[in-house]
């Protein structure tokens, strides 16, 4: 996968050279290109804003050193696509608070993109003919990761390439671990159940014995539970959100014990159960 990354700010992506994202790029598996919005200016200053038409406070990024840097990434293309992948070209990823909220299956369909392009924005934003530009000849995706304001797009940044790139082909080592985590399709987008290592014993809190006892399934079965309680009681949306297909009889026992009732086709919230 490549990754290109426009900013005026570059060495914030530093941190993407280290941990197994950094070891990701020696071995070959990702190709990470940082540019600098400015060297697409054509003044001495440098200028990469100006004011907003219609007033109001802040500054705005200016289309045309945005136009000029999307172009020659886009006049540059990884090597080895297919035609079909040179067709279609990348997808832009622009950070945004006004953008869709990020989510993990969001991430898997990135994994899936032999090149993406990441549009970091600063001050009040880019100008919003950037993004409808480019939307007409790429696909775009404006993205935020929550319900809240950063100053620029270079933290988003860090987060959905970590995201992403944890999911390609070797990136992680045991690829069994990505299953089994928070979020995962594999256990219906449940919290992870809590976990435990040596030793048995610590502060007076004690690894439950389920987990020691060597049963499998009954392990098996105490994290499915455990997954259960976590995502009712933190995250009641994910669960409203799963299918009752998903699900068997222990499984919704333990949901009804935390407030959830089977409708026949997912779950609702039952102010007649009372949950611990």
């Amino acid at each position: 996968m490549r990754i290109d990354v426009v900013s005026i700010f570059g060495e914030y992506l530093q941190p993407l050279q280290l941990s197994l994202i950094g070891k990701a790029q020696r071995q070959g598996l990702i190709e990470l290109r940082v540019h600098d919005l400015r060297d697409f200016t054509h003044d001495r200053h440098r200028t990469v804003d100006d004011t907003p038409y219609g007033g109001g406070a802040g500054l705005l990024m200016k289309p045309e050193p945005w136009g000029e840097a999307l172009d020659a990434i886009l006049a540059d293309p990884p090597a080895g696509l297919s035609a079909e992948q040179a067709e279609r070209g990348p997808v832009l990823l622009v950070p945004s608070p006004v953008g869709e909220v990020f989510r993990q299956e969001r991430a898997h369909a990135l994994a899936e993109e032999p090149w993406l392009v990441f549009a970091c924005g600063r001050y009040e934003g880019i100008d919003a003919r950037v993004v409808e530009h480019y939307a007409s000849r790429i696909r775009v995706q404006e993205v935020s990761l929550g319900d809240y304001v950063l100053n620029g797009g270079e933290v988003a940044v860090l987060v959905v390439v970590e995201a992403v790139a944890r999911l390609l082909p070797g990136v992680v080592g045991n690829a069994a671990s990505l299953a089994e985590e928070s979020h995962a399709a594999e256990h219906d987008g449940l919290l992870e159940h809590p976990a435990y290592t040596k030793p048995a014993s610590w502060r007076g809190l004690d690894v439950p014995a389920v987990l020691a006892g060597g049963h499998h399934g009954q392990v098996a079965r105490w994290r499915r539970d455990e997954a259960l309680r976590r995502t009712a009681r933190r995250r009641p949306d994910v669960v409203a959100a799963l299918p009752e297909s998903a699900t068997d009889a222990a499984d919704r026992a333990v949901l009804a014990e935390e407030g959830f009732r089977a409708t026949g086709h997912g779950f609702v919230t039952d102010p007649d159960a009372v949950a611990d």
